[in-house]
């Protein structure tokens, strides 16, 4: 085989491999949207959290497969942040039916997905690049516009809208002066996705990448 069919033989192994993997992470996308997880997971959370009702611990839930597509939809080599506590008890309780964790993230993910903790911005108007990347990702999920979203998305909403004492609250208009949330929890407006923010296209990652804090990562 000569020189330039070497090359184009190449390029072609490329290209399938390359459309390969991204007909595997929407197959892994529809996976999460269809997975139904295993009830004892929700009594488990009833027992940590007993303040919520089944209502809240199944809007929990929903936040939990929000995460793993964010997580799929990034890929594995950037870090995304889990911005919800009780999202993140919810991820910690799956994580312990081993068997079935471990065949949900090759299934969809490809990989092993390590639990590290929740994190929060690191102050009320300073977002780290994994909050960032986990907001523009979160967006994405529900169609808002990172930049002037016209509400918060779930996994963000989700611990001050259940009043979860551990939880991290986040407000889109907490800098108003003339808002009743005025001063208190997470700006998302300090979220908004400037020049740090990644993307959320496919060839970005998740990974826990060394700079302390809460995401998720490959093994």
């Amino acid at each position: 085989m000569s020189i330039p069919h070497l090359i184009l033989f190449g390029a072609a192994l490329l290209v399938g491999h390359a459309i390969w993997r991204g007909l595997r992470r929407r197959a892994g996308r529809r996976y999460i949207d269809d997975y139904v997880f295993h009830e004892a997971i929700e009594r488990k959370l009833a027992a940590k959290r007993p303040g919520l009702s089944p209502e809240q611990r199944a809007l929990v839930l929903r936040g939990l497969r929000d995460w793993f597509w964010m997580c799929s939809k990034a890929g594995r080599r950037r870090r995304v942040s889990m911005p919800s506590q009780v999202v993140d008890d919810a991820w910690h309780e799956f994580i312990l039916f081993t068997r079935a964790y471990e065949q949900f993230c090759r299934q969809t993910l490809g990989h092993f997905l390590h639990h590290t903790p929740a994190e929060a911005m690191s102050t009320p108007t300073i977002a780290q690049t994994g909050i960032k990347r986990a907001w523009r990702l979160a967006c994405a999920r529900e169609g808002l516009d990172p930049r002037h979203p016209g509400r918060l998305p779930l996994i963000f909403a989700l611990d001050g809208l259940l009043g979860i004492e551990d939880g991290f609250s986040y407000s889109l208009d907490c800098q108003d002066p003339n808002s009743p949330q005025y001063g208190s929890g997470y700006c998302a407006s300090h979220i908004g996705c400037g020049s740090g923010c990644a993307g959320d296209s496919g060839g970005h990652g998740c990974s826990g990448d060394g700079d302390g804090g809460g995401g998720c990562g490959g093994d």
